[in-house]
């Protein structure tokens, strides 16, 4: 009983820690502030809250999960984003002075066409203010927003003067957004019109924030979205005129409890994760797009580490001293990185989709994880056995492949079917260069839900189905080679007669 009664207080105290209210900015000083990436809206408040630990996120999302955890005590926030959001979570609330003001632009890539669209983007901000089309926009989107029947108009381009690609996050309602399959959002339905207006096709690429910057200062996108004015990135990008401006809020919890019992929450999470608007589907779609991704690099990594090894076997010292060059780059880089130079740097001019610029850099690592498994499987067998089957009559490939290769394999394999699941698992960053993998997916409908349980679990049962799967596979190709249940003579086929 009296461990009961002390645990109870114990809770109580935590609880009363964690239940502290805010009134000021300067109130938060010493605290746990939350804030997206790259959006610098920490800087409005930096001087005030000097002692105060900034914590970074990716999706908007996520910071209202860390506010109700306690693993920040407020984040900030753009105000219009704030009331999408207070919709969903009541509790939610914010403290009466603004963090302070921004303006948000758009950055215009670094190509050929980047001072034509410049000029073009700037003539329709000043018409839309004008004619008042923004005020329209921001009143539909913004003001009025219903997430549920508010969509967007993607189609009637005419295109004769080409394609524009279009750079937005793509989970932060009302600017970017997935609804019924499709991108929507403010920022969808500016673009668009202004390429009715102009005479383009706009594609749209959804990338996490931090992203959209760099991809379009090397050239990559034409136009990145929603990014706020400062001085740096005056000096470092070329920036349209502001489209947009709105407070920053800091936003706490409020004492409103959900009167929704905790079955009737878990049905209602599952009815907006999968049935509304059929995103079951987004996730097959992304499911799709990470096995294709996976099977292809394994299979062109497999075929391309062997034929590099192949041409190393005999010790060429040409050919091992560039292959362990590319070993020791690739195993040292991080993964991330590799997708991006691949991806903003070597096809940067290229058309090449993000899907395929993550097999081929998918199949570079998993080509090296070859090299090396082939090494120490064929270094395990003893010089005796290759030159006992060259006095046999083996030619040299004869040797390799018939005598030397299957035993290699007892010893790689199981180390090649570790590396297919982490394979599997690392292609889950892919979201990082426009690919809408099934890890992206979860994040995007994580985005309009604003639910974590069910596409987070869901993502994860996946991800181990795939990797169920596919180990299998290569469990059934262990077991079909492995020498042991070779028949005799298969074994002593290719042998030559003895006279």
């Amino acid at each position: 009983m009296r461990k009961v009664l002390s645990f109870l207080i114990v809770s109580l105290a935590i609880f009363s820690l964690n239940a502290v209210e805010f009134e000021t900015i300067e109130e938060l000083n010493g605290h746990n502030i939350g804030v997206q990436t790259a959006v610098l809206y920490e800087e409005l408040i930096q001087d005030r809250v000097p002692d105060s630990t900034f914590q970074y996120y990716t999706m908007p999302n996520d910071m209202i999960l860390a506010l109700q955890s306690g693993k920040v005590d407020a984040y900030l926030i753009e105000e219009v984003s704030y009331g999408v959001q207070k919709k969903n979570h009541p509790e939610l609330t914010v403290l009466e002075e603004p963090a302070g003001y921004i303006n948000a632009t758009c950055i215009i890539g670094n190509n050929e066409r980047q001072d034509r669209l410049l000029s073009e983007l700037n003539a329709f901000i000043a018409e839309s203010h004008a004619n008042g089309l923004l005020a329209e926009l921001y009143d539909y989107w913004i003001a009025d927003f219903d997430p549920v029947n508010d969509t967007c108009d993607i189609g009637g381009f005419t295109g004769e003067n080409g394609i524009i690609s279009v750079a937005v996050e793509g989970g932060y309602e009302p600017f970017s957004f997935i609804s019924n399959g499709h991108i929507s959002g403010f920022d969808v339905d500016f673009i668009c019109r202004f390429a009715r207006a102009y005479g383009y096709t706009p594609e749209f690429y959804e990338v996490p924030f931090e992203a959209i910057a760099p991809g379009v200062e090397s050239g990559k996108y034409d136009i990145g979205m929603n990014i706020v004015v400062s001085e740096e990135r005056n000096e470092t990008g070329t920036l349209s005129d502001v489209y947009y401006s709105t407070p920053i809020r800091l936003v706490i919890m409020g004492d409103e409890e959900s009167s929704v019992g905790f079955f009737e929450q878990l049905m209602q999470s599952f009815e907006k994760t999968f049935i509304r608007e059929s995103r079951w589907k987004l996730f097959l779609q992304g499911a799709g797009i990470t096995i294709l991704i996976t099977l292809t690099s394994i299979v062109a990594g497999t075929v391309l580490g062997f034929l590099v090894f192949i041409l190393c076997r005999k010790g060429s010292r040409v050919a091992n001293s560039v292959t362990n060059f590319f070993l020791w780059l690739i195993h040292g880089m991080p993964t991330v990185l590799l997708l991006m130079i691949l991806y903003y740097i070597v096809f940067g001019s290229s058309t090449l989709s993000g899907t395929w610029v993550s097999v081929v850099g998918f199949s570079l690592m998993f080509a090296c994880f070859m090299i090396d498994m082939l090494r120490v499987g064929c270094n395990a067998i003893g010089r005796g056995q290759f030159e006992a089957s060259r006095a046999l009559g083996y030619s040299d490939n004869q040797s390799f492949f018939r005598i030397i290769l299957p035993q290699a394999a007892q010893h790689f394999l199981p180390i090649y079917r570790n590396d297919v699941i982490t394979l599997i698992k690392e292609t889950s960053v892919v979201g990082y260069i426009a690919v809408l993998d099934l890890t992206k997916i979860s994040d995007l409908v994580r985005s309009r839900t604003y639910e974590a349980f069910f596409p987070l679990i869901v993502t994860a049962i996946m991800y181990f189905v795939i990797s169920a799967l596919l180990t299998r596979v290569v469990k059934m190709i262990e077991h079909a080679i492995d020498p042991k249940r070779r028949k005799k003579d298969k074994i002593l086929k290719g042998i030559k007669e003895w006279e």
